[in-house]
């Protein structure tokens, strides 16, 4: 086995770590180290989670440098392109895990309410609504009944109730006009 010294390249310190060379590993992290936590660094930020990120780089250096190919890339160049996506890596996933916190928070939180004040509210607006549609006309009724609560379209209805697409448009315009102002009335049960 050759020497390691400083006058090697990168390329051939990385080829030294692929047949396992240790020396040839530490020469390489002191020559690289501060680059690839410079790039990290500029990523994410945070100083612990950019040496922990470069802690982890070299690690996967260690044990893939096999995959390096020289006729691709210069070794510098192939260690910072694997820094800067396990840096973005880490980014996403601190991302996800903020946005799946919130979301876990945000479902966590019990909205106080009062349950007996909504139901109720709900059927008076019910008793309105029914009232109302009651004082409506058949025609704007039936146009109403066919589009809103029988999920036609407003076609289907004008063919269900045998009248012209216009008809019908007019007739639901009507209804809710009439609807509306019904509604907004207060009414004496």
């Amino acid at each position: 086995m050759l020497s390691v010294t400083a006058e090697r390249t990168n390329e051939d310190l990385l080829a030294l770590v692929a047949e396992g060379n240790d020396r040839a590993f530490t020469v390489f992290y002191d020559r690289t180290s501060s680059r690839v936590l410079g790039l990290i660094r500029r990523i994410l930020v945070d100083p612990a989670q950019s040496e922990e990120v470069a802690q982890e780089v070299f690690l996967a250096t260690w044990q893939e440098a096999t995959s390096f190919d020289p006729a691709r890339g210069t070794a510098l160049a192939w260690l910072l392109v694997r820094a800067r996506r396990r840096a973005i890596d880490r980014v996403r996933s601190s991302q996800a895990a903020r946005d799946r916190d919130t979301l876990a928070g945000l479902r966590d939180l019990e909205v106080s309410r009062d349950d007996v004040a909504e139901r109720a509210e709900t059927l008076i607006e019910h008793h309105r609504v029914t009232t109302s549609m009651k004082a409506l006309a058949a025609p704007q009724r039936e146009a109403l009944e066919l589009t809103y609560f029988g999920g036609y379209t407003q076609s289907e209805a004008a063919a269900k109730a045998g009248v012209p697409i216009g008809t019908m448009k007019t007739r639901i315009r009507d209804a809710l006009i009439a609807l509306r102002k019904l509604t907004a009335e207060p009414r004496a049960a």
